[in-house]
């Protein structure tokens, strides 16, 4: 427990050496924020929304969602709830912290496993798997008292939305309703804390990377997320109860190629705490699910890009590039083995 970083860093004015990145895996010097990234009204006309969600989705991989249907309470709410949750006492979050990969709640610091880190990132996480409620739901950590009760009312709520959006790309894309309910059986959250940094630009929160699932919803209080497009990196503006929307590994196989996934970033700071709160929609890691892409968007004009493949064989694949990428060994791209 003593190296969850918010257990030590506070006052600190120093970075130790294990977090302290070589020059080439830095951010750099400050990035301003990009106005590009599409804000899009989800209480538009429908045919409208379908439009602008889909040319986000082939132009950046990433967009925002206001008037989603997820109350600003209920998004305030969590906020205070995990800023509640990160500043409790070392000895009321035992009982879910752990330094090795485990399945179900898991509280731990930098990656997975801290011990084989010959670097470590500045932030400390909570993740937990959210469907079926009433499976996960008692794992969840006891305190604050109000935890379960208020989590299970925005999973219920981020799901809904989720899935909405969902159906709209899938619309977009010329696909049946609820194309996409076999590949987002698993609903899952990282409520990650970045506390303040003596030296931002010498650590790291998280480095460059796509997400592995279909798709992620991530709320978030102060700037800190950077997305890259063509090569340059970009802030993301973090609009007060907005979610952030990014498109996974999966989304780019299953429409052969014509959405992006986009790889990004989480930057640090040396004056508040950042708190993302993020949900994750994909295949069940622990199912052989098939992902492929649409028969549908595959033409004589737009040949197949992908083999076909087992979700949990890709993502055990995965996390050794991930790992490989992190401890500086291998660039190799995920999607490589399955081009066509």
């Amino acid at each position: 427990m003593a190296k969850l970083v918010s257990s030590w860093s506070n006052g600190v004015k120093f970075i130790p050496k294990d977090y302290v990145m070589p020059p080439e895996r830095r951010a750099g010097y400050y990035i301003t924020v990009c106005k590009e990234i599409p804000v899009i009204n989800l209480e538009d006309d429908r045919s409208e929304i379908v439009r602008q969600i889909l040319k986000a989705c082939q132009e950046f991989g990433v967009f925002q969602v206001i008037n989603h249907g997820v109350s600003d309470k209920m998004m305030e709410d969590m906020m205070a709830l995990y800023d509640e949750f990160f500043n409790l006492p070392v000895e009321d979050k035992l009982g879910v912290y752990s330094e090795k990969p485990r399945k179900g709640c898991t509280l731990y610091t930098s990656g997975l496993e801290y011990a084989k880190e010959d670097l470590h990132y500045w932030k400390d996480t909570l993740k937990h798997p959210c469907h079926p409620l009433e499976e996960h739901s008692p794992s969840w950590p006891d305190k604050p008292a109000r935890y379960k009760e208020e989590v299970a009312r925005y999973v219920v709520e981020v799901r809904q939305m989720g899935f909405k959006i969902l159906d709209m790309i899938g619309e977009g894309l010329g696909l049946r309703e609820g194309y996409f309910n076999e590949v987002s059986q698993e609903h899952s959250m990282a409520i990650n804390s970045y506390p303040p940094c003596p030296n931002p630009s010498l650590a790291m929160g998280i480095a460059g990377h796509n997400d592995p699932n279909l798709i992620t919803f991530l709320q978030q209080d102060h700037y800190g997320l950077q997305i890259l497009k063509d090569g340059i990196w970009m802030g993301v503006e973090p609009i007060p109860n907005a979610f952030v929307v990014n498109l996974g590994y999966q989304f780019h196989v299953i429409s052969n190629g014509k959405l992006k996934c986009v790889e990004h970033r989480g930057l640090l700071n040396s004056s508040v705490s950042r708190t993302s709160i993020v949900t994750f929609l994909g295949p069940n890691p622990e199912l052989p699910t098939v992902v492929e892409p649409a028969k549908e968007l595959v033409t004589s004009s737009n040949p197949r890009m992908f083999k076909s493949y087992r979700y949990n064989e890709f993502i055990a694949n995965y996390l050794v590039m991930a790992y490989n990428r992190k401890s500086g060994s291998c660039n190799g791209y995920a999607l490589d083995p399955y081009r066509l």
